[in-house]
């Protein structure tokens, strides 16, 4: 079965929702250097003690310095970090000693050059990876929410050889998410804009993506 993250929740109400229509997972984004659904720490603390489990509340971070990336996750008490930048060396570690039992997942870029040797090497120090189209080049920084879609070529070849669990996110939509499955194998998909109207979640939207994967998992069983 392939999981299903909701990203950009924006209040309590859009995770009820995002619950109620079968998330395995909802997505709060912190400050950003562009892209959508950045909310305050106070909100996303609110909605994070909101969701119950076993649904995991991701925390979006720009962060790279683990202190601060550790501060960010004991305001907002999400069980999950999504690491949407590059970390210096030994980071992950830091954040594994200083937040036990709270999930790391690292954002790969597939637009970035080495996107599949970083992938490589970043699996040994983390429980999954996000792969993503964006780039962290620090001239043109986008940490994700651009709704475009990338190379899935690429993205099947990291999913084949990661040794843990792997999202697909990028301009997926009821429309592709079926193609993009097939195509990658993903452990789970991540959408934010495709299930949104004017910046809302949309029920009717939100419902046909669950349709679409639940479909697809059928499909390709």
């Amino acid at each position: 079965m392939t999981r299903v993250k909701i990203c950009c929740i924006r209040s309590i109400a859009e995770g009820q929702l995002a619950v109620q229509a079968g998330a395995a997972a909802v997505g709060l984004v912190s400050a950003m250097p562009c892209g959508p659904g950045v909310i305050p720490a106070t909100r996303i603390a609110a909605i994070a003690a909101s969701v119950p489990p076993p649904v995991a509340t991701f925390l979006l971070t720009s962060r790279t310095d683990p202190t601060d990336i550790v501060a960010q996750q004991r305001r907002t008490r999400a069980n999950s970090l999504q690491i949407c930048d590059r970390l210096p060396p030994g980071a992950h570690a830091v954040l594994r000693e200083s937040l036990p039992g709270v999930a790391l997942v690292q954002v790969i870029h597939v637009g970035d050059a080495g996107a599949a040797e970083e992938a490589q090497a970043v699996a040994t120090e983390v429980d999954a990876l996000l792969l993503d189209s964006g780039t962290k080049a620090p001239a043109a920084k986008e940490l994700g929410g651009t709704g475009r879609t990338h190379d899935w070529t690429c993205s099947a070849a990291i999913v084949a050889r990661s040794p843990i669990p792997v999202f697909l996110a990028g301009g997926l939509t009821a429309a592709n998410v079926d193609e993009a499955i097939r195509k990658v194998r993903p452990f789970g998909v991540d959408v934010c804009s495709g299930v949104r109207t004017a910046g809302d979640l949309d029920e009717r939207k939100l419902a046909s993506f669950m349709v679409a994967v639940a479909r697809a998992d059928a499909e390709h069983a």
